[in-house]
């Protein structure tokens, strides 16, 4: 109608929500974007072997309690982890999980001690009903990370110079999952991952003389394949309030072959100090097509046990590792002495005094865990002084995680959402002399939106 000469339009309340949910889409998509473009973080040596520093999919919560994420099954909690888990969602909720975290790590090789500063954006997802007892889940985040910058001074008989290492990129994945529970009690469930990362690493010797050249050799590739990960949960209930969840997840191994770019080159000075240098001379370019790399199977398993106000968690996984494909140039190593089989323990405790208590400090959710992995690469060790190669190596790594979870109630919807704040920290402990020790802290802070998005209104 008319008014005043300006013409009002009326808009239903349903398009406004449609509106909404668009909006929220975009929001979405764009993070995502951000994502794609963003160097993740890292600053271990150890990340120079292999493809990096593996990450472990467990989102907010289920990182406060140690990692663990093939028996967890709840309605309000995104976990890729156990892609079974998305059917523990009802027909009226749509999750949004986002998280971010900020990193001091701490190395010390027994005569040197340096500390890193890093921030992450760590990962994005959302989950949502599609039909009776199907829920699906939409998200990116990292697979693994590689990350370095060390050094040390060399001496000849005729000349001294500085050997200087490099690296950046990593693996992340974009994954759609889907669950269904054919049956009360159990489900079953499948992720289909996107993987996909850039890796350059350097070596860089700067003569201490003024006159002479800098030289480098740089390995760049790019690796972009699928994964899939398949997971099982069953819950056996012990009694009206307490109950014992299930979990398995398996990956199949991943075969890929990419195309590996060395280069030698020489500069009239440090090209990273430098970036806009040109180089003098190049020595050497080559490709090394259809390079092979494997990534392993993993096998995973895990149980909770759930009783109103507490919940308990176990998990172990193993991946095959050894003898997997991996191009030699890249690191000078046989490929029966690479990797290593890995396996992983995580364990985890969440207490909340009373969920449906209205005094806002009895809701709060309060987590624990630990964890221990041995790695997957092995590692070539020069002794400091002469650079002389004194044989391998490998780490184990420790970790304990404490959170609390903040719930934050909707009281026209009757939602609750949960801001998580988690504290952690890992021991990065070497098997043999000459290797760095690494101590990691980190803050991680988790949004977890829980939205009612798929009520049906009566009326406008």
């Amino acid at each position: 109608m008319k008014q005043g000469g300006l013409e009002l339009v009326y808009i239903p309340k349903q398009m406004i929500i449609r509106k909404k949910r668009f909006s929220l889409l975009i929001a979405f998509l764009t993070v995502a974007a951000v994502v794609f473009a963003q160097h993740v973080g890292s600053n271990s040596p150890y990340s120079r072997y292999g493809y990096g520093l593996l990450s472990n999919p467990a989102f907010g919560a289920s990182e406060a309690m140690g990692g663990i994420s093939y028996g967890l099954r709840r309605s309000q909690q995104v976990n890729p982890g156990n892609p079974a888990s998305y059917s523990e969602i009802d027909s009226l909720t749509f999750i949004f999980d986002m998280g971010v975290s900020g990193h001091l790590a701490h190395m010390d090789d027994g005569t040197n001690r340096r500390d890193f500063y890093n921030g992450n954006l760590d990962y994005i997802a959302i989950q949502f009903p599609l039909f009776r007892n199907v829920g699906a889940g939409i998200g990116l985040l990292p697979y693994s990370k590689m990350g370095y910058e060390y050094g040390a001074s060399r001496s000849l008989p005729d000349s001294h110079y500085i050997e200087a290492y490099r690296g950046s990129g990593g693996l992340s994945r974009v994954f759609s999952g889907f669950a269904w529970e054919p049956i009360q009690n159990l489900s079953v469930g499948a992720n289909f991952s996107y993987l996909f990362g850039n890796f350059s690493r350097s070596s860089v010797v700067t003569p201490t003389s003024a006159s002479a050249l800098v030289s480098e050799t740089k390995y760049m590739y790019t690796i972009r394949d699928l994964k899939y990960d398949f997971g099982i949960q069953f819950t056996y209930p012990l009694g009206k309030s307490r109950e014992l969840t299930f979990g398995a997840v398996y990956s199949p191994e991943i075969n890929t072959k990419a195309d590996v770019n060395p280069s030698k080159m020489l500069y009239t000075g440090d090209p990273y100090q430098n970036p806009w240098l040109s180089p003098s001379q190049v020595l050497a370019t080559d490709t090394l097509r259809k390079a092979n790399f494997q990534l392993p199977h993993t096998f995973g398993a895990g149980v909770t046990y759930r009783r109103g106000n507490l919940l308990v968690g176990l998990d172990g996984t193993y991946q095959l590792w050894k003898n997997t494909k991996y191009p030699d140039l890249l690191d000078d190593m046989a490929e029966k002495d690479r990797f290593n089989n890995s396996y992983r323990f995580n364990a985890g405790l969440e207490y909340v005094k009373d969920p449906m208590s209205p005094n806002f400090f009895h809701r709060i959710r309060f987590r624990g865990g630990v964890s221990y992995e041995n790695s997957y690469t092995n590692f070539n060790i020069n002794e400091p002084v002469s650079g002389k190669d004194v044989g391998m190596g490998t780490f184990s790594e420790y970790g304990v995680n404490v959170g609390v979870g903040l719930p934050f109630l909707d009281y026209m919807s009757g939602r609750t959402s949960m801001l998580n704040i988690g504290f952690g920290y890992t021991r990065q402990q070497p098997d043999a002399d000459f290797m760095i020790s690494q101590d990691m802290f980190k803050i991680s802070i988790n949004v977890n939106i829980n939205e009612l998005w798929f009520f049906k209104r009566q009326f406008n």
